[in-house]
């Protein structure tokens, strides 16, 4: 898995609609996991920390009503966009989706293009830079499609782990970020790496960012981890 690619969570009872659903986000560049009933759904969104979540409204063991309102009181995941998956066209269903919490609702059958296309403007707005939109900061602007960072209009040289790290701290500025998520975020959670890691690119994003004066806009929060101003 190469991290920094967003992660999709497919929660679908039918194997062909979610087997067609992986695929399309694959090929989108999405690292994907499935779930096949509620009950499953709120294991792995423990488990995986999603980045958004395909939800069917008709699930066996807890309804993706129930699934939807349960994430959503819980602050930890309450800033993962949700788009809704259902039959129901009425407006009345549309209605009980979205204040359940739901930040989308697409109707059965669905066109996967234009599914995809609310997949990426729901991701603009938690994760930008996964979906290759400039990010600005002060002085600071990351472009996301050409990998590019300047700094008052001058390029700045970073590594590939450095831009994620960038990216991420841009994306929420002033969120403090502990090690372990920065680990879960930049390198993935299916790499080992020791946190001391992260304290070693820290450091070199630090350097970075200062190569032609400046500033070092990040900041150390002890016992806590890092955040950008």
């Amino acid at each position: 898995m190469s991290a920094g690619q967003p992660t999709v969570l497919v929660v679908e009872d039918e194997a062909a609609q979610r087997e067609i659903l992986s695929y399309n986000l694959e090929a989108e560049g999405f690292r994907v996991v499935r779930a096949e009933n509620g009950e499953d759904a709120l294991v792995r969104v423990a488990e995986e920390n999603p980045d958004l979540i395909l939800l069917d409204w008709m699930l066996p063991k807890v309804s993706g009503i129930e699934v939807c309102r349960q994430l959503k009181i819980r602050t930890e995941t309450r800033g993962v966009p949700i788009i809704m998956l259902s039959a129901r066209s009425e407006e009345v269903d549309r209605v009980r989706g979205l204040e359940t919490g739901a930040d989308d609702y697409v109707v059965k059958p669905y066109s996967v293009i234009e599914l995809m296309a609310r997949v990426r403007a729901n991701l603009r707005r938690t994760r930008p830079a996964a979906v290759g939109e400039a990010l600005n900061y002060e002085d600071i602007h990351l472009d996301a499609e050409t990998h590019r960072v300047t700094r008052s209009g001058k390029a700045l040289k970073l590594g590939p782990t450095e831009f994620r790290l960038l990216s991420t701290f841009m994306e929420k500025p002033g969120r403090v970020w502990s090690r372990e998520q920065l680990l879960d975020r930049v390198w993935g959670r299916d790499i080992y790496v020791d946190t001391r890691t992260v304290d070693v690119h820290i450091g070199r994003l630090r350097k970075a960012l200062c190569q032609h004066g400046g500033n070092d806009p990040l900041r150390t929060v002890r016992g806590a981890g890092y955040a950008l101003g």
